[in-house]
């Protein structure tokens, strides 16, 4: 094969992987991952210019309201079905996907909602960073505990209703004990969650949607590294 038609192939490939996760199909991003690996392009050239640069384009249309929220939702399973497939790869060749920082997520305790920590979750991953997804009706001790761990430099906690924010400020109160505040950034969010109740708590920033998420986060990290 010349090396013309393999580029022109290769170009094929990923921009299969780009649209499945554009059009949030993730049988078609199941399919496109596999071809990639036949292909033998690189597991990480299929992640970085394949499911990463579709990901990132779904979140930005979703930040102008050119996506609904089903579409999100579905890009995100598109994103992640296609990156099932490829990381078994990945793993084999003992490859990791570069880390901009590592983040704590979790939706608090008494809470079971997770559509909106998911895709900010899988957002943040495209993004760089490596994420621990607690899940749900997560209890204080667990968010410090990995937080410890892993060393985070940021910790989300969800909250979708007026009953359950007040773990926020729990959450707060418990890394200050654990002595993390100057380690770790503290970022929330949730439909019950606002700017002022953030800024009540003490909490280091406030998103309101999964893109606002992503810029929030990466702004946490400008400050960590001014301390």
């Amino acid at each position: 094969m010349d090396l013309k038609r393999e580029f022109l192939e290769m170009t094929d490939v990923l921009e299969n992987l780009y649209m499945a996760v554009l059009k949030a199909d993730p049988d078609l991003a199941k399919e496109a991952a596999k071809e990639a690996m036949a292909q033998k392009i690189d597991p990480m050239e299929a992640v970085e210019n394949g499911l990463v640069r579709g990901i990132k384009e779904v979140g930005e249309r979703f930040g102008r309201e050119e996506l609904f929220l089903t579409d999100l939702v579905m890009g995100a399973e598109a994103f992640k079905a296609g990156l099932q497939i490829i990381q078994p790869e990945l793993a084999k060749r003992k490859v990791e996907m570069k880390t901009l920082a590592t983040m704590v997520i979790g939706t608090v305790a008494g809470d079971i909602h997770s559509i909106g920590k998911d895709i900010v979750t899988v957002l943040l991953s495209a993004n760089g960073f490596k994420m621990h997804d607690l899940g749900v009706d997560v209890p204080v001790d667990r968010f410090i505990e990995t937080a410890k761990e892993v060393k985070a430099n940021v910790v989300g906690a969800s909250a979708m209703m007026s009953t359950t924010i007040p773990e926020q400020q729990r959450i707060v109160e418990a890394l200050k004990r654990a002595q993390l505040r100057g380690k770790a950034k503290f970022i929330v969010g949730g439909a019950a969650v606002s700017e002022n109740w953030a800024k009540q708590i003490g909490a280091d920033a406030y998103a309101l949607a999964a893109g606002e998420a992503v810029q929030k986060a990466k702004s946490l990290l400008v400050h960590l590294a001014d301390m």
